[in-house]
C-alpha cells in the first residue's frame, strides 16, 4: 500500500489552473525529488501534501488519511504529528533563541518536552550547532540557520519530511552536503523524504525523480 497517494488532484487559484489532474503513489521511506521550473506547480503540490492547502478537486491520502476531507483542526494535528517542513527560508522567529524555535512545534503539540529536548541536543551535536542553541537566529550564519531549521523539522520524528528548495540559497558544495544530510537523516529516522527543487543537479542525487511541467507530471 502506498504511503502517499494522489488521485486526479486539481488546484486552481481564481482563474489560474495550477495542478491539472496529478496522480501519484509514493512508498513509505522512499526518497523522491520533485523538479520543475518556477510556476510549474511543484510548490503547490508540496503545500497539499503538507496539509497547508486543499485541492480544488481530487483526493490526497497520506498514511491512509484523506487530507481532502479533514477540517482545519484535523489538518493542524496532521501537520504537527506527521510532517516536518524544511523551507528555503528558515522562518526562525527572531524574538526566540534557536532552542526555543526548535521546541516550538513540541510546545504547540503538547509533546513531552524533556524527550524532544534530548532529541534536539543529539541532532545539534551531530550537525555541529550545539553552540547555536542559546543564540538568536541573527547571531548565527545562514548555514547554521539551515541546520537549526532541519533540527526543528526532525525534532518530533516525522513520518514525512517535506523540503521546499532547501538548497536555494547555497553554493553547489554546501547544496550537496545538505541533500546528503537530508537523505541520511531521513534514512535514520525512517521518514519518507520529498525534496522540491528547480535544480537538476539536486534532483540528480535522487533515485526517483518526478518532473512537473504546467501542472502535470511529465516523467
Amino acid at each position: 500500500m502506498s504511503f502517499i497517494q494522489l488521485q486526479q488532484v486539481h488546484k486552481s487559484f481564481s482563474q489560474t489552473h495550477v495542478l491539472r489532474g496529478i496522480s501519484l503513489n509514493i512508498k513509505e521511506k522512499e526518497v523522491v525529488a520533485i523538479r520543475g521550473a518556477s510556476g510549474s506547480g511543484k510548490s503547490t503540490l508540496f503545500y497539499l501534501l503538507g496539509g497547508l492547502d486543499r485541492p480544488t478537486k481530487g483526493q490526497v491520502f497520506v498514511n491512509g488519511q484523506n487530507l481532502s476531507e479533514m477540517n482545519e483542526e484535523g489538518l493542524a494535528q496532521y501537520r504537527n504529528s506527521y510532517v516536518g517542513f524544511v523551507f528555503q527560508f528558515h522562518f526562525l522567529l527572531p524574538s526566540m533563541t534557536c532552542q526555543e524555535n526548535i521546541l516550538l512545534p513540541a510546545r504547540i503539540g503538547q509533546k513531552d518536552l524533556n524527550k524532544v529536548t534530548l532529541e534536539m541536543k543529539k541532532l545539534a551535536e551531530f550537525l555541529g550547532v550545539t553552540h547555536c542553541l542559546s543564540k538568536s537566529p541573527h547571531e548565527i550564519s545562514g548555514g547554521e540557520q539551515q541546520r537549526i531549521n532541519i533540527i526543528r523539522a526532525l525534532s518530533l520524528r516525522p513520518k514525512l519530511l517535506l523540503c521546499d528548495e532547501p538548497t536555494g540559497n547555497l553554493d553547489s558544495k554546501n547544496s550537496n552536503k545538505v541533500v546528503g544530510l537530508l537523505k541520511d537523516l531521513a534514512s535514520e529516522f525512517g521518514a519518507t523524504l520529498m525534496v522540491v527543487t528547480h535544480d537538476e543537479k539536486v534532483a540528480s542525487q535522487f533515485e526517483r525523480k518526478i518532473v512537473i511541467e504546467d501542472g502535470q507530471i511529465i516523467s
